[in-house]
């Protein structure tokens, strides 16, 4: 049967009503996917019907930047609006940020949009703490009735077929679930003429769906958030990352701007090999070991739950070559910036047909296909981030000691379960090791922390910018050594004493010499001569920020970090005072702040701090 089809997302909610009742268990995909009309339509049902009961299960709300300080949204709020203008914002996220959820409604996530929903009690609290790979179970357990997600479409030999294409990570289980009679929902879909058409296991008839919303009123730009710079301490990790990659083998990369550190060390590997080889002895305190250091020959295949624009610069430069099944890529979803959408629509069909979007039981998972998983995934090299770890290697990934949530574990634990269970297959870790707070450093390497997401005994690779931790089948004395050496040197002495003093390693101890210039400088001075020649870029693979904002972006993290500290901004405030004639550039970048013309007292001391900044962050 063809599903019924609307234009109008009000009628579309008044047909779901009367095809589930009024008690509505919507699921919604993580991040990109979610059927933004659909789901506002239901929830408007549900502001004005109290007798609408609607409970929302998905992870990872996108919502468009703010700011927090006046300053943040004087940069924040041009581009925001030249990048996502039209982007339909999600009624339940504004409502639940503002403390005005309907009584009648709830809204349950397994994954949070980092950082961004710490003081929202209402998100705290509704938090459902899962594994990837169980929040499927987890939606069924809740009786799921409609699920809603964005789509592409496409007529094949005359007829309609639609793709899950950025989601089919939990869809396509849930679908399973349905088919073998475990679960009875309607399937609506959003077409998306942005949404590239996926090929594969999220290719589905018409029939599967029993609504489609598709018009020209519902169209709207994916949500494409900009790209963040990767910094000197990424890159310094970066390359002790692509130290570990085994030719031949598998890689995944997890969230965030590390993995274009790592994307962009194994390309240089691979093209600029002599360079690579020297950066990574001058961060190297010791000879590096293992060192895999040639270029790569038989390739890599990507197994990972997140498709990230990094994965097309390495198929671009020759390396994710190695096919498993006619592609070079398994991934469950993907979020990125809009260079990496039109890429992947842009891509000729038999290039992109060689990248499989597929369930998250199949990736971050052995179970099923268990024995053609294992001769796939060899020398597989799982790379995720983590805001702490300890000494004796347990891992902080998602949340605070007082319980509150940051993230979300997502597939962290899945990809470390998978390390452990692969013959050859290598967890790695990766954090900065220090961190601004309070105007002062702190130490991301704890002795102990009052929350975790790894435990110790998983522990496996931890990497900082100042090299590799090899902790796996290690005793707790070598782990604490190990772990030291990656910590940054202003805080070893206190973090071995505190070792010391719990007895886990002896009082004879020292902290060998090499390891004693964990310094930012260090790793300033080894990645200068690579930085001068531009192989370092901020933004190694394009930006949507325009020239003048990438000129800001290092500026106003500079000046963020002195905000903390009263001495620091008032040294900056001098410097800014001191700072001569106004460049052209500057002026440029003042403009686009709205400080070219300053008035009152309060935006001319803004504009001295700004100009400081920009000339310390040149």
């Amino acid at each position: 049967m063809q599903p019924a089809q609307f234009q109008d997302p009000d009628s579309l909610a008044d047909a779901i009503i009367a095809a589930v009742g009024k008690r509505i268990v919507l699921a919604l995909p993580l991040g990109l996917g979610k059927a933004n009309h659909v789901a506002n339509a239901l929830f408007a049902r549900a502001q004005a019907d109290p007798s609408v009961h609607l409970s929302i299960f998905t992870a990872l709300t996108l919502e468009a930047p703010r700011g927090a300080s006046d300053l943040e949204r004087r940069f924040v709020a041009p581009m925001a609006e030249r990048l996502f203008g039209g982007y339909p914002e999600l009624a339940y996220a504004r409502a639940r940020r503002a403390g005005a959820l309907p009584a009648n409604v709830t809204v349950y996530e397994f994954f949070l949009l980092a950082g961004r929903w710490l003081g929202v009690p209402v998100a705290q609290q509704d938090y459902i703490c899962a594994n990837y790979t169980h929040a499927a179970r987890y939606v069924l357990d809740r009786g799921v009735n409609v699920v809603a997600q964005l789509v592409a479409k496409r007529a094949v030999e005359g007829r309609t077929r639609y793709s899950l294409s950025c989601n089919p990570d939990l869809t396509l289980d849930l679908l399973a679930a349905r088919r073998a009679g475990a679960a009875n929902f309607l399937l609506v879909g959003q077409p998306n003429d942005e949404l590239p058409f996926m090929t594969g296991d999220g290719e589905l008839p018409a029939e599967v769906f029993s609504h489609v919303l598709d018009g020209p009123t519902t169209q709207f730009p994916l949500f494409a958030p900009p790209k963040p710079p990767v910094s000197t301490v990424e890159y310094a990790t970066g390359f002790h990352v692509a130290r570990l990659v085994r030719d031949g083998g598998t890689l995944q990369i997890g969230i965030g701007s590390i993995g274009d550190a790592v994307c962009q060390a194994l390309i240089l590997r691979h093209r600029d090999n002599a360079v690579y080889r020297d950066v990574v002895a001058r961060l190297s305190a010791m000879p590096p070991a293992p060192f895999e250091a040639d270029p790569f020959v038989a390739g890599l295949y990507g197994a990972t739950e997140m498709l990230v624009d990094g994965f097309l610069e390495l198929m671009k430069a020759g390396i994710l070559t190695r096919e498993v099944d006619g592609v070079v890529a398994h991934a469950a979803f993907f979020l990125g910036p809009r260079a990496f959408y039109r890429a992947l629509r842009d891509m000729p069909e038999d290039e992109r047909a060689r990248i499989r979007m597929t369930p998250v039981s199949f990736v971050n998972e052995l179970f099923g296909e268990e024995d053609a998983k294992r001769r796939a995934r060899v020398a597989g090299r799982f790379v995720n981030n983590a805001m702490m770890a300890t000494l004796l290697g347990a891992v902080v990934s998602d949340g605070l000691e007082d319980g509150r949530v940051v993230s979300g574990v997502g597939g962290q634990y899945n990809f470390v379960a998978q390390a452990f269970a692969l013959d050859g297959a290598r967890s790695i870790i990766t954090l900065n090791a220090t961190r601004e707070e309070g105007g002062q450093a702190r130490s991301n390497i704890r002795f102990s922390y009052g929350h975790t997401t790894i435990p110790r005994h998983l522990r496996d690779i931890i990497v900082t910018e100042y090299g590799v931790a090899d902790l796996r089948g290690r005793t707790d004395a070598e782990c604490v050594a190990s772990m030291l050496s990656i910590a940054d040197s202003r805080f070893q002495d206190a973090l071995l004493r505190q070792a010391q003093d719990a007895g886990k390693i002896a009082r004879s101890y020292e902290i060998p010499a090499a390891f004693r210039d964990n310094t930012p400088a260090r790793i300033e001075r080894a990645l200068e001569p690579a930085r001068q020649r531009g192989l370092l870029p901020l933004f190694p693979f394009g930006t949507d920020l325009t020239d003048v904002e990438q000129r800001l972006v290092p500026a106003l993290g500079l000046l963020r970090t002195a905000a903390a500290s009263s001495v620091a901004l008032a040294r900056l405030f001098w410097r800014g005072l001191r700072a001569g004639p106004l460049s052209e550039p500057d002026a440029a970048a003042l403009d686009r702040l709205g400080l070219a013309r300053p008035t009152g007292i309060r935006q001319r001391i803004l504009r001295t701090l700004v100009r400081a900044a920009l000339v310390a962050a040149r």
